[in-house]
This record gives C-alpha cells, sequence and structure tokens, in this order.
C-alpha cells in the first residue's frame, strides 16, 4: 500500500504530558509507560499530491502510463518481495510470513466445501452471454435480499439500486471517476487503507484530503483515533483555502486499520455533515460480517431508519473479507441515485463478472441457513481465537494496541522502538521486519501521522501466526531469525514437539485429528485448521 505525498497543515504543538497506553482508551491492552520526549504532531489535514515525488517516466508510456507504473514500483515493494519468497511449511519454511495483507485464511474448509455442492455447478445459455452490465436480475435480487437482511434495513432494498462488479477497488474507481472532476477530492480520516489512494487516482485523477485522528484521548468520552465532525468541518475548510474542491467523504465501517465500529448516532452525525455541504458519501462495509466480539455491535448505514441524503448515500460490500474470497473478485454498490448506478454499471463492461460466477454468488448469498449456523459462527469463533493469541503475544511483548473486535488486524504502537519518532526511522523498523521475513504494514502505508504504529493482520492458521510473532518478538529483541533457521528440509517451524490431538469440532460430536506442536517462542499448544485455536499454556 502507498500513501501519496501531501500538503500539511499544523496546530501549534504542545506535549499533553505523559505518553502511556492509558491514552489509548479503555478498549486497549495496556502496556509499559514512557515519558513524553518530544512533542506530538498536530496536523490537521493533509492535501494529497501525486506528483510530488514523480520524477520521469518511460519512453514507452504516456504520462499515465508513467504515473501507474510508479504507484506500482513505489507501492508494492513489501508485497512483490513476498510474492518471490513466500512461506511454506515443507517447501519454504525459512520465506516470508505475511502478516500485512488484510486477507481471512481461516476457513477455507468450509468455503470450498460449499462452493464445491451440486447447486453451484450450472451452466446454460443466459450465464455464457452478455449481461444486463448492472449484473444479473437474480443476483441483483439476492444481493437485494442479503443486504436488507443482515445490514437490518428498516425497508427492504431494492434491486434496481444494485450494481454488481469485480470488487470494492474497482468500485472505488468507478465512483471516483463518475462522481468527481480530475483534480476534486474526497475527505477521508486517516488512518486509513492506503490502496484506496491508487483507486480513486490512476483512472479518475482524484484526490484525497486525510483527516488525520489522533490517538491521544482528550475527554472522558473520547476513544483514540477518533473521528469527529469538528475534525471533518477542519480538513474540509482547510482544502478549500488551498483551492481544492471536495465531492464527497469515503468512511469505512468496521475501520480499517483501526477496527473500529461507528455508532449509529457518529453515522447519523457524519451524514449530518455531509448533507449540510453536499457531499457524496461512500461507505465500505466490506467487514460488516467480520465482528466476532458479542459486545461489539454494528450498525450498517442501509440499517438506519432515515438517511440526511439518500441520493448521495451510496454503500458498498463485497465477499473478500467476509467470506475470505478476496481472489474471487465480487462487489457490490447499493445506491438509491439512478444516474450514479446507471454510470457505474457503464464502466461494468470493464469490470465485470463471468455468468458463471455471479450464478455461484448467488447461490451462496441465498443459503442463508448454511451461512447463519455454519459459516459465520465457526468464522467468528476462529477469528476470536486468532485474535486473541496475538493479543496475548503483543501483551506479552509489552505492546500497547487497538482491541475492537471486528476485521482481521490489531493497530499496535511501536513507538517505543523509535528513539527519533520519524517516518524514517518507521521505514527502517519494516524492513527489520521484512529481513527477518515477516511482513507487516506500517502506519504511514495508511497515512497515520504518528510515527511507530503498525498494521498486524491476525486471520492465518495459527502455525503461520505463530512463526510470524516468533519473528517479530527477535527484531524487536535484536535477534536474527533468517541466521538461526535450519535447513528447510530438517526443520517444521516453529514446532518444538509435535504431534496430534483429538478435538470435538461440532456439536454433533464428529471428532477429527489434527496436527499440533509446542511453540518454541511461547510454550503453548498450538492446534492447526480447521480451528487456529489457542489451547492454554501447558504445565
Amino acid at each position: 500500500m502507498f500513501t501519496l505525498p501531501q500538503k500539511e497543515s499544523r496546530a501549534p504543538t504542545t506535549c499533553p504530558g505523559p505518553a502511556s497506553t492509558q491514552d489509548l482508551g479503555s478498549s486497549c491492552d495496556n502496556g509499559p509507560e514512557r515519558e513524553c520526549s518530544r512533542k506530538p504532531d498536530q496536523k490537521l489535514y493533509g492535501v494529497g499530491d501525486p506528483t510530488a515525488t514523480f520524477s520521469s517516466g518511460s519512453s514507452y508510456l504516456s504520462s499515465r502510463g508513467s504515473i501507474t507504473k510508479w504507484f506500482w514500483d513505489s507501492a508494492e515493494e513489501g508485497y512483490r518481495t513476498y510474492h518471490m519468497d513466500e512461506y511454506d511449511e515443507d517447501k519454504n519454511p525459512s520465506g516470508i510470513v505475511n502478516l500485512g495483507t488484510s486477507e481471512n485464511k481461516l476457513c477455507f474448509d468450509l468455503l470450498s466445501w460449499r462452493l464445491s455442492q451440486s447447486d453451484m455447478l450450472r451452466v446454460e445459455p443466459s450465464l455464457l452471454q452478455y449481461p444486463d452490465w448492472r449484473g444479473h436480475l437474480f443476483l441483483r435480487e439476492e444481493v437485494a435480499r442479503f443486504l436488507s437482511f443482515y445490514c437490518k434495513s428498516p425497508v427492504p432494498l431494492k434491486p434496481e439500486n444494485v450494481v454488481v462488479l469485480n470488487g470494492c477497488a474497482s468500485l472505488f474507481s468507478a465512483l471516483a471517476t463518475v462522481l468527481c472532476e480530475v483534480g476534486e477530492a474526497f475527505l477521508i480520516p486517516a488512518p486509513y487503507y492506503g490502496a484506496i489512494t491508487q483507486h480513486v487516482y490512476l483512472y479518475g485523477n482524484v484526490r484525497l484530503v486525510y483527516v488525520y485522528l489522533d490517538s491521544e484521548v482528550t475527554g472522558p468520552d473520547m476513544r483514540p483515533f477518533q473521528l469527529t465532525v469538528e475534525k471533518l468541518e477542519m480538513a474540509l475548510q482547510g482544502a478549500h483555502s488551498e483551492g481544492v474542491k471536495v465531492k464527497g467523504l469515503i468512511l469505512i465501517n468496521p475501520q480499517n486499520p483501526l477496527g473500529d465500529i461507528y455508532l449509529p448516532g457518529e453515522l447519523q452525525e457524519y451524514l449530518g455533515f455531509a448533507e449540510r455541504h453536499k457531499l457524496h458519501v461512500i461507505v465500505d462495509e466490506v467487514y460488516m460480517l467480520s465482528v466476532f466480539e458479542e459486545s461489539a455491535a454494528y450498525s450498517s448505514v442501509l440499517g438506519l431508519e432515515r438517511l440526511p441524503d439518500p441520493q448521495r448515500t451510496h454503500v458498498m460490500w463485497a465477499t473478500s473479507k467476509d467470506f475470505g474470497m478476496s481472489g474471487l473478485r465480487f462487489g457490490t454498490l447499493y445506491t438509491e441515485n439512478q444516474d450514479v448506478a446507471i454510470a457505474v454499471a457503464s464502466l461494468c463492461r470493464y469490470h465485470g463478472l463471468s455468468g458463471l460466477v455471479q450464478y455461484q454468488m448467488a447461490q451462496l448469498l441465498r443459503d442463508r441457513d448454511w451461512i447463519n449456523q455454519v459459516y459465520l459462527p465457526e468464522n467468528h469463533a476462529r477469528l476470536k481465537a486468532a485474535h486473541t493469541y496475538v493479543s496475548e503475544e503483543l501483551r506479552a511483548l509489552r505492546i500497547p494496541f487497538l482491541s475492537r473486535g471486528a476485521g482481521f488486524f490489531i493497530w499496535a504502537d511501536l513507538r517505543q522502538y523509535l528513539s527519533e519518532g520519524t517516518f524514517e526511522e518507521e521505514m527502517l523498523l519494516w524492513r527489520r521486519f521484512l529481513d527477518n521475513k515477516v511482513l507487516l504494514s506500517s502506519g504511514k502505508a495508511f497515512g497515520c501521522k504518528e510515527p511507530g504504529w503498525f498494521r498486524f493482520v491476525f486471520s492465518d492458521k495459527a502455525h503461520r501466526l505463530c512463526l510470524g510473532m516468533q519473528r517479530v518478538r527477535q527484531v524487536l529483541e535484536g535477534k536474527s531469525q533468517v541466521a538461526e533457521d535450519p535447513p528447510s528440509s530438517q526443520t517444521q517451524e516453529p514446532a518444538a514437539s509435535t504431534g496430534r490431538l483429538v478435538v470435538n469440532l461440532w456439536p454433533e460430536g464428529l471428532v477429527a485429528t489434527l496436527p499440533a506442536w509446542v511453540c518454541q517462542g511461547c510454550r503453548r499448544l498450538i492446534v492447526d485448521e480447521p480451528f487456529a485455536r489457542r489451547i492454554p499454556d501447558l504445565a
């Protein structure tokens, strides 16, 4: 991921006093206190400037093509390096463990079974021909019913308001192109999912105005990195003062990378702000079914009793996160604005899905019994277990972090490992992790204004989590894992001893024998698929 350079506005800087993990709020796990040795950064907003560090292009490419290539060269270093040296417990045990890419790898067994059933296999002439570019009607009807149920819509949603295309990246690109003129901008709270920078710029040449959020808690009813209407107003005014026209607001709920879930009242406040300024609101709800803590109540924008401006409110969802299908590429837009729906549908000529995939998705979304009784309960249990494991590893390292109970990631504070508190140091730490064969995402990639924050993705199998956290520990403790790796043919990292464990899989009493081992780093028994579950400490 990549964050464009930006022009920044600052407020007067003052030291708030001791910077401890208590500043992160009651929903965060506590760690060691440390003195405030430098003033916090008080930037209010930043305006993305995509050409600030671009120098020269290729003689074979247009200027647009050169900038597109530059994005790839600048943004994908860690991801490309990972794919050239991907960890495999048998073929490449000293390869890179990926704790940086937000994918759910916990439920392949459930998904592969469901997608292999006979009702998923159908071929008929209409599925092999050009469809309505909005998507086949049977799929849009199923999407409308699915969103009505899971978003708890007060009235049934309408299939004519649904557009289907190949993922939320394409949706961001399409919406930016049809809503904004070249050079206009969207407000977005930062830190944010950094790839949106590319999504809105590469085709639409649309910029982002970053609404910077602070880790510091300034009041009893506040939480770290909390978005407020006041911050939105200041960023909007600042952008206008620089001659940047803002056309909309992007919200991610649950938020990536923070895991925050916006309360219904907060959503109404943000939508009310947008209505006052006649701004479009794009709401990305791609993690809406990945809220795994029972105490973390989720509210969809589509579940609100009243939308302040329905014609400028556009909601997107996809199967990539909630159903662990990031490679299948299915996304959907719900908007009551038919001009927007038709304009986006026209771009679906270039971002459509095959008829066969559309049929499979309709079959999956209509299987409410399997989703509610098998998939969601098990997915949530596995996410919670994996989250618990990584949380306790961070706690053992005395690393402060946010714990929200939603999404696939933990937002962790590694500022204690930066002596000067600079983004240069953050980048060096990120590279030390990568050199030690564990990929993380640094705060700068998410537009975070405070150096030292990292996103840890936990939605992976237990043995990779254990090995990844072991390598993180070694970097932070100044050790080198790579130099100590035994020959790949004789190692099963991070096992000190291995065996088999019989566990109960289902309430009906079905049992299975699963791989299990004792982690070298934490001395705990780890059980692999289909439960990425952590067992209490061994005596």
